[in-house]
């Protein structure tokens, strides 16, 4: 069981801190013109939250994420969100209503939603690699710091103004979202990006969704937000099917880390002004090294984020570590060198054991594990284990990870 050894104020993680087909809304429209029971709009606003009934074949099922769900009902569906960024808990409700059906009953302070969305403005790398996940990035149409993105999709209709750059995390242009008329817009969620920022854009009639995958405390359960794109597209089948393949191999490989003779330690990141973020214990890159088979000094640290520290608390740990992984932008041995001499007496440093998760950076300096590795954590977790176990994965190819020389 993971103890309370240190209890630290606010998350300050990278970030900063299911098919719902037509037919069978078809199928009962026909069936109440034939019976003469009433229009279209009669029939969607006897809807209510009451009648939780299939809305079609395809649906998906959320088992790793605890951020956020998914029912289903007859002529709509219901989304709800924690939110965990005002001075309270409480959740967002989003009604997913087919385009031109009008919304059901009972959902007076839920925000309604046409599906499947058709353009979508999104604020994060994550957002893009869940639409990537299921082949329809061509739904993005607007998106905060292109920097970030290293989807060749989104790139290539950002080259052909398809794509508009609507501001960055802090400051985004709502003039620009506004006259764009999105479905939607998806945000990040963060303590200092509260809800209430976004007015202008609901008080405009479009819709926005706060996300909150990087609060996640497991990798299937932050991907598993890919199911909630697929909401949003109708595109459950095809997410299920996915998914369902990625946690499979996902599963396999912590199997195979479970089974290792022996558990090196690890230590992560870099000093950045001073202080030493490290993943606490219940953090998704916890989980990752866990399930890789490795050992991690603080895994039994429960905190609400990220563990602040100084370098007189990380080094000893460090000193002694097997591996050292994920020293943010870093190419080189040379480079953590120069950052601070210390570095040099560290195991990982004296015996190469250096390896950072910035292998498919592009041009612009987009860092792809942030993108599609968020939505493929099986990937990552490959790489992990051959940099722990290689003997556990001899013909393995590193994908995110680069050895630094």
């Amino acid at each position: 069981m993971k103890k309370n050894r240190l209890l630290h104020q606010g998350r300050k993680e990278f970030f900063g801190p299911s098919t719902t087909g037509l037919s069978s809304l078809g199928i009962f429209l026909i069936s109440m013109w034939f019976l003469g029971l009433g229009s279209c709009k009669q029939a969607a606003r006897s809807a209510s939250p009451a009648s939780k009934e299939a809305a079609a074949a395809a649906k998906t099922k959320l088992v790793h994420s605890k951020g956020f769900t998914i029912d289903y009902f007859e002529h709509y569906k219901l989304v709800r969100i924690i939110n965990r960024f005002s001075d309270k808990t409480d959740t967002l409700q989003y009604v997913l209503v087919p385009r031109g059906t009008p919304p059901p009953s009972g959902y007076a302070n839920a925000q309604v939603i046409q599906i499947p969305i058709q353009k979508i403005v999104v604020t994060s790398s994550m957002h893009v690699g869940m639409a990537d996940f299921m082949g329809s990035a061509d739904v993005i149409a607007g998106l905060a710091e292109a920097k970030y993105v290293t989807c060749s999709t989104v790139r290539k209709n950002l080259a052909a103004g398809k794509v508009a750059e609507v501001g960055n995390g802090s400051e985004m242009n709502y003039e620009m979202i506004i006259a764009m008329k999105p479905d939607l817009v998806m945000t990040m969620g963060s303590v200092i990006a509260p809800f209430s920022r976004y007015e202008p854009l609901t008080s405009a009639g479009i819709p926005v969704m706060m996300n909150a995958e990087w609060l996640e405390t497991d990798p299937l359960g932050r991907s598993e937000w890919v199911k909630l794109m697929a909401a949003l597209l109708n595109k459950e089948e095809t997410v299920n099917e996915q998914f369902e393949a990625m946690e499979k191999e996902y599963n396999r490989l912590k199997e195979l880390g479970a089974k290792a003779s022996r558990h090196p330690a690890v230590v992560v990141g870099m000093p950045f002004k001073g202080t030493w973020h490290v993943p606490d214990g219940d953090s998704y890159l916890t989980r990752f090294l866990e399930d890789a088979g490795a050992r991690y000094h603080w895994s039994d640290v429960i905190s609400t984020g990220s563990l602040a520290l100084n370098f007189e608390t990380v080094a000893p740990v460090a000193l002694n570590a097997d591996f050292w992984i994920n020293m943010g932008t870093v190419q080189s041995k040379a480079e953590i060198a120069a950052a601070d001499p210390r570095y040099t007496a560290f195991r990982a440093y004296q015996q190469g054991a250096l390896y950072n998760n910035n292998k498919r950076t592009n041009d612009i300096g987009a860092n792809d594990y942030w993108e599609s590795g968020a939505v493929n954590p099986a990937r990552i977790l490959a790489d992990l284990v051959k940099i722990f176990h290689p003997e556990l994965m001899p013909d393995h190819q590193l994908y995110y990870y680069q050895q630094l020389q």
